[in-house]
């Protein structure tokens, strides 16, 4: 895999990318828009699709009529109108509140595609009647051209829609996607042929195929992607919803019963009062885990909206939500564990032969090799002082592939001279193709390249016909700080695999260096499929990054597939993630993302169920107390009266999902810790807090509706 040819520059900040990034949630720009949202979504089909807060808002419904009631009847009821009418209140608040955070939510969401769809303007397109430069063209709108069509982009033209460059190099403006002001090159017949819809032309020229139809181009995708409001449920958000569905039907059952309950315990111990409806839906309302049921929408949309905001663009929360559960890693090693530069250092000559003979002769065979390492090569001999002949006439440029791991030069005989086929690529390799013409590789030459391949460096065997002239050194260095961030990996549980075209002795090298657990060496497009299938079948969910089509089929195979912007059509089209930085390293930020998804959700979980115990001793004893004395013993928060533990805790109730907004919003910090210690953390933060904080929140809630004289 290729790197991207982008350079580090500041960020854009007038970007689609960054619109949700400036948006507090005390900005009025996405609070008001909220609050309106909140009130919009008490459609009951909008909260039919929350179990949980919709029964929260049928007991709102249902306070209110027994208000209504109150006021009419008011010796009717076992509770005094204004009681009845504090609960109802509080009860919609509830339900209001958990509308704001979603909304909040889905706002951010909304901003970016705003944004997105602000740079989708109608373009005019130069439509190649011939797909060559210099052909005759005729104007046509963007939203005319059809996958196939092929345009001419020349500089300060905007691109019309997604497609292929087939011919010329030019400097192309991105940031209006990606955020990042540094132009990129995009050149035809490489990893770097893709261009996107939106962007523009800044040099030169380029001859581009669209590969999409209007509606369908990335841009069109991004934004149906970060529109929080068609965003489907994940597989554990559909789980976790099932289970506190249970738990509301139990304890819907569990109320219900207390009714006739009462009515027959009142009867049996001549004293006391029937529990009012008012107080059983209070109970019911905090019984049930109101808190997650609340914040989970929020939650999943704010997961994807922070995934947005890191420069990736999910298809779907599925894709974030795997990265959460990820435990393989495939990592390649050019650009993602090195800096991907390779760089010609040193040319190692056959015996009898000089560094001279070895310089032209790779020089020559790279005078058609555009990538870094070809043009390193001819830069080493030219900086050597070794006079590198142009390429006669009729030379034939040989491509690199994936199955033969070589390029070169096949020169015709001329003025004397034989025929050349000029080689040079991966030592093993080009043994093999001196063997099969009847040639041999020197031991010698074996033995400098395992020297090099042990420091290291990446040997790249050169040869002229059947014989083998020498080694060239190429050097890569591992980027500062992966080995640790390699480690923090391996504490959450995750192996971590290079991935690399290299030899075994440099792979080797190379993973120790950097820290990782496993290494796959001379790896070809069937190696990798092979080795993520391999570990699926072991039960495990790999992710991997990829920019080129032959990555494209482990993309598609992969649980979590991080395409990068830069890379071709096909590999973006393969994966379920898109990285706009085109940066390999990203993969590692995904899965802290994921992780902190899944973190938060899980904490909010435990707080909820957590949180109910302190309103059990609130509410049970305050509406049973009248006909068992006994049971004040339980009101361990010494409460004002069975009135003010009444709405004290279901104040408390409404309350709390405004406090924990900003944490389901933000997440839960990311801790690179193993999932028996995160266990213990959680239990510790939100499991004991989730017991604590309700006691004291009440209490306090309790004295102030004492004070008010509502006790």
């Amino acid at each position: 895999m290729n790197t991207s040819s982008k350079t580090t520059g500041p960020e854009d900040k007038t970007s689609p990318v960054s619109a949700g990034r400036k948006l507090s949630l005390l900005n009025p720009a996405l609070a008001v828009p909220a609050l309106r949202d909140a009130f919009l979504k008490l459609d009951p089909r909008v909260q039919w699709r929350n179990p949980v807060m919709f029964v929260v808002y049928v007991g709102s419904i249902l306070t209110t009529f027994l208000w209504i009631h109150a006021l009419r009847s008011p010796g009717d009821t076992a509770s005094p109108p204004w009681f009845v009418l504090t609960v109802a209140v509080w009860l919609w608040f509830t339900v209001l509140f958990a509308n704001f955070a979603e909304a909040l939510a889905e706002g951010r969401s909304k901003a970016q595609a705003a944004s997105l769809k602000g740079l989708k303007k109608s373009t005019w397109a130069k439509k190649l009647k011939q797909p060559v430069h210099g052909s005759e063209w005729t104007s046509e709108q963007a939203e005319n051209l059809r996958k196939g069509d092929v345009v001419l982009v020349d500089a300060n033209d905007t691109i019309p829609l997604d497609g292929e460059v087939v011919e010329g190099v030019a400097s192309v403006d991105e940031s209006a996607i990606t955020g990042e002001s540094a132009p990129v090159v995009r050149e035809s017949g490489g990893d770097f042929s893709s261009v996107t819809g939106g962007t523009r032309v800044l040099s030169d020229w380029l001859v581009v195929r669209i590969t999409v139809n209007p509606g369908e181009s990335f841009l069109d995708r991004m934004i149906g992607m970060v529109e929080g409001a068609k965003r489907q449920k994940t597989p554990n958000e559909i789980a976790l919803t099932i289970l506190l569905v249970a738990l509301t039907i139990v304890f819907l059952v569990v109320t219900a019963t207390l009714l006739p309950y009462s009515i027959f315990s009142v009867q049996a111990a001549g004293t006391g009062t029937v529990v009012s409806l008012t107080a059983l839906v209070a109970l019911l309302v905090c019984l049930i885990p109101t808190t997650i049921g609340g914040l989970l929408s929020a939650v999943g949309v704010a997961g994807m909206s922070r995934m947005m905001q890191a420069n990736v663009i999910a298809t779907s929360g599925r894709a974030v939500e795997a990265a959460g559960d990820v435990d393989v890693l495939l990592l390649d090693k050019t650009g993602t564990i090195t800096h991907g530069n390779r760089q010609a250092a040193a040319f190692i000559a056959a015996p009898g032969l000089t560094e001279h003979a070895v310089g032209t002769t790779a020089s020559l065979a790279s005078a058609a090799d555009e990538t870094p390492e070809g043009r390193s090569i001819v830069a080493l001999a030219s900086r050597m002082g070794f006079k590198v002949p142009a390429a006669p006439a009729g030379s034939e440029a040989v491509p690199f592939t994936a199955q033969t791991r070589m390029s070169g030069m096949d020169v015709p005989a001329s003025d004397g001279r034989p025929h050349r086929a000029l080689r040079k690529g991966a030592v093993e390799a080009v043994r093999r193709y001196v063997e099969s013409l009847g040639g041999s590789m020197p031991p010698e030459l074996s033995r400098a390249a395992d020297d090099v391949s042990r420091r290291g460096g990446t040997p790249l065997a050169v040869a002229d016909g059947k014989t083998v002239v020498g080694i060239v050194e190429l050097k890569d260095i591992v980027k500062t700080g992966i080995k640790e961030r390699f480690s923090e990996l391996r504490r959450m549980g995750i192996k971590t695999v290079m991935i690399t075209g290299d030899n075994k002795l440099t792979a080797a090298a190379i993973a120790a260096e950097a820290g990782v657990d496993d290494f796959l060496a001379e790896a070809t497009p069937e190696d990798k499929l092979a080795l993520i299938r391999q570990y699926q079948s072991e039960g495990r969910l790999v992710a991997m990054t990829g920019d080129g089509t032959n990555d494209a089929p482990a993309l598609a195979q992969a649980d979590v597939a991080v395409a990068m912007n830069s890379g071709t059509q096909a590999a973006k089209e393969a994966g379920n993630m898109v990285d706009l930085d085109s940066n390999p390293t990203k993969l590692l930020e995904v899965v802290e993302t994921g992780k902190a998804l899944l973190m938060t959700r899980g904490s909010l979980t435990t707080f909820s169920i957590a949180n109910d115990v302190a309103k059990y001793f609130a509410i049970i004893p305050a509406i049973f107390v009248s006909t068992y004395p006994q049971l004040s013993a339980l009101n361990v928060m010494q409460l004002g009266s069975p009135s003010s533990a009444i709405l004290s805790a279901v104040v408390f109730n409404a309350l709390i999902i405004v406090v924990l907004i900003p944490l389901a919003l933000k997440g839960v910090a990311y801790r690179a810790i193993g999932a028996a210690a995160l266990l213990r953390r959680n239990l510790l933060i939100y499991g004991l807090g989730g017991l604590v904080v309700p006691f004291v929140g009440i209490k306090i809630i309790d004295l102030i509706l004492v004070a008010l004289g509502l006790a």
